[in-house]
């Protein structure tokens, strides 16, 4: 490497409303200057960072309107191609999504250049999740659990965020490093999240756990809650804390649910450090089967004659596993959309309300007389 600095004018930072690139490539020669590989890559700039507890792009604040997403297909499972991937990303531009968590894994590089060319906000999750090893029986039992303290483990643990970052960290879409999903707090995760401040100062790390061990608070870069209620955010933002706000998963979307949405928004228009959240989530997760009757249907829990079960509850997401949109995303779409586009819906809603109002009563009016005898 030469080691030049190459100064670029007038460069435009890349944001979810502008996520500019800009293409360069790469060259790599032998001793000899014989080149070896040629690597062309598109670089969006942006600055990402902790200003006064709330969490800022651009030196502006950052909301996320997210959504979890699994990588799934419904024919073939967790081997979905770029078709897949190209869908979602249309279905997420279309109803006003801007962020993605890649839960509970990273995901397979062709998203995070969908993402970079799309503007889609990412926290990028190392592979890691224990549940079982400390929730045991529904209840919070620690005594054994993995990784935890373990020293046998936290090699391993370290391992799997280097991978993941030294894979991704090239992407402008990628704002945030995860530790991984629901597996307590020891100090192996938060050998990970030192790693990842040492590796990578330009990014913030997120691990919700804490929230059942506050002694490893420092594992996180902000506050990540699963489900709080809207009034148990306002205490913790009303509370002068030092960390932001996010949920890393809400509104679960499981059968006729995602009512209440309101009550969140309206917590990130009254207080800066509440910065959102992420739908759980994106896609069903079932698979095509003929039932009883010989049709083709999209088969969950129990579908498939296995006990013991959990019947619908994969069952969760916006889309059907087919990706058709559930009816649920008419209020993502709604309530992600900003504060006037939101009101000039409801205008055009009223107006429409008004008109038919109208066109009722004339109809009323110039119906014509029919005598009771």
């Amino acid at each position: 490497m030469t080691g030049d600095t190459i100064e670029l004018e007038g460069i435009q930072p890349w944001s979810h409303k502008t996520p500019v690139l800009y293409h360069a490539e790469l060259t790599l020669k032998d001793a000899q200057g014989t080149v070896q590989e040629v690597v062309p890559y598109d670089i969006g700039f942006r600055r990402f960072e902790m200003k006064d507890g709330i969490m800022c792009l651009n030196g502006e604040r950052v909301v996320f309107n997210g959504v979890n997403r699994h990588e799934w297909n419904p024919e073939k499972g967790r081997a979905i191609d770029a078709d897949d991937m190209n869908a979602a990303m249309a279905v997420l531009k279309a109803n006003n999504i801007n962020a993605v968590r890649t839960c509970h894994y990273p995901d397979q590089s062709l998203w995070y250049d969908l993402c970079d060319k799309n503007g889609i906000y990412m926290i990028d999750e190392t592979n890691l999740e224990s549940h079982g090893s400390w929730q045991k029986l529904g209840a919070i039992e620690p005594s054994w659990n993995v990784p935890g303290s373990l020293p046998e483990w936290k090699d391993c643990v370290v391992d799997r965020a280097r991978s993941m970052l030294e894979r991704d960290k090239n992407h402008a879409a990628v704002l945030i490093w995860s530790c991984g999903n629901e597996s307590y707090a020891g100090e192996d995760i938060l050998a990970m999240t030192q790693f990842f401040h040492a590796k990578d100062p330009s990014r913030l790390v997120h691990y919700e756990g804490v929230v059942h061990n506050r002694a490893f608070a420092a594992i996180t870069d902000m506050e990540s809650r699963m489900y709080a209620k809207p009034w148990e955010i306002r205490e913790y933002l009303e509370s002068k804390p030092e960390k932001p706000f996010i949920l890393c998963e809400y509104m679960h979307d499981m059968g006729n649910s995602l009512g209440g949405m309101e009550s969140y928004v309206k917590l990130a228009e009254e207080y800066p450090q509440y910065q959102g959240g992420f739908i759980w989530d994106y896609m069903d997760q079932a698979i095509w089967h003929t039932d009883v009757m010989g049709r083709k249907v999209l088969g969950y829990g129990g579908d498939f004659g296995e006990r013991t079960t959990d019947y619908n509850f994969s069952g969760n997401g916006i889309v059907y596993a087919d990706g058709a949109e559930k009816p649920a995303m008419q209020d993502v779409r709604y309530w992600y959309a900003s504060p006037a586009d939101r009101a000039a819906q409801d205008a055009a809603n009223a107006a429409a309300a008004a008109q038919a109002d109208r066109t009722l009563a004339e109809a009323w009016q110039s119906r014509r007389a029919t005598p009771w005898w």
